[in-house]
């Protein structure tokens, strides 16, 4: 894919069993952090799975919109659009209220002398937000980050595994799970938490940051030999499919492609699809974030795009001089810090 509209077309068509899932969960969908990263794609991809569905539901889209271009996109395919920072207990409380709830607020990059800020965002605003929509199911996207590195010839960590956060961002995202459950434990709250890594589209993800590296002329480091990544719009449709799993206590979740891939094998395929040489630098460590998504894969299937798929999208994108967000995965890091 080469053009917005492609792109938009791709993450926004949903799939018959997507549909079918939103034809049975009943009332209307909130939103809450539309304007991120997975946001608008997420939200444009409900809206078209309820009017395949025939659902009278509405889907609230909320966010500060610092971008109004996107709020406008969103309003035009039928979003109600709500510019609100959730934050703000008022603002939080003036929310309409709606019998599900999609949970996508959270602070990582840029956090680095700012961790107050930081276990604001990710671990007491969630146990807010459960309040206020105590009667509501939620479905919270947290992270692969709140397991440790694991050898990377394991197969990633499992649901079933211990957590181990590395480093202050992780534990506010594991924070965020646990003052979520608790929460949802005390009031009766379906919860679903969605442990995520990596998304990929041709804007973001890894495979942009290793692009962009390779046609800068910059040696790929290799230390984080292997990785995890997963189309994006298939990570939207589980999110939304989540729905239906929501439980007391709650239901846990990881989402990512079934393979564990090379670092140094992605950036040579990238490189050959761009015409350019790689030069690496590093050796890979025997240990990497990793995550076991079986679960996920046998309750929603796979992904429709391989990483094969991914790799050429991101380098087709990159090519047509497609425009990129500045939202670096640092999926490099491994002392914890963003």
């Amino acid at each position: 894919m080469k053009t917005l509209p492609e792109l938009h077309r791709a993450l926004a068509t949903p799939s018959a069993a997507l549909v079918e899932d939103l034809r049975d969960v009943q009332g209307d969908i909130v939103v809450l952090g539309a304007a991120g990263k997975l946001g608008p794609s997420l939200v444009l991809l409900a809206l078209r799975a309820l009017a395949e569905a025939g659902s009278p539901a509405t889907v609230h889209a909320v966010s500060r919109f610092g971008d109004a271009a996107v709020a406008d996109e969103l309003r035009a395919a039928g979003a109600h659009v709500i510019a609100a920072d959730v934050a703000d207990d008022a603002a939080l409380a003036a929310l309409p209220d709606a019998e599900n709830v999609i949970f996508l607020v959270g602070a990582k990059f840029g956090t680095q002398g700012n961790e107050a800020a930081m276990w604001a965002t990710n671990a007491y605003l969630p146990g807010k937000v459960a309040e206020r929509y105590r009667s509501a199911r939620i479905v919270a996207l947290s992270t692969g980050n709140v397991y440790p590195l694991v050898a990377t010839a394991s197969g990633g960590a499992s649901e079933a595994d211990p957590v181990g956060p590395v480093g202050e961002y992780a534990m506010s995202c594991l924070g965020r799970e646990r003052v979520l459950a608790h929460a949802a434990r005390e009031h009766g709250t379906p919860l679903a938490l969605i442990r995520l890594n990596y998304a990929v589209e041709p804007r973001y993800g890894i495979l942009v940051d290793l692009g962009r590296q390779i046609l800068a002329g910059e040696p790929v480091d290799v230390t984080t030999g292997h990785v995890n990544l997963v189309w994006q719009g298939y990570a939207n449709e589980v999110i939304l499919r989540a729905l239906r799993h929501a439980a007391t206590p709650e239901f846990v979740l990881n989402l990512t492609g079934p393979e564990t891939l090379s670092t140094r094998r992605l950036a040579g395929k990238l490189g050959a699809a761009l015409g350019r040489e790689v030069t690496v630098t590093g050796q890979e460590a025997p240990t990497a974030l990793l995550a076991d998504a079986a679960r996920c894969h046998a309750l929603f299937g796979y992904p429709a795009r391989s990483p094969d798929d991914l790799v050429r999208d991101v380098a087709e994108w990159l090519l047509a001089g497609g425009t990129v967000l500045d939202r670096p995965t640092k999926f490099q890091v491994r002392d914890g810090r963003f």
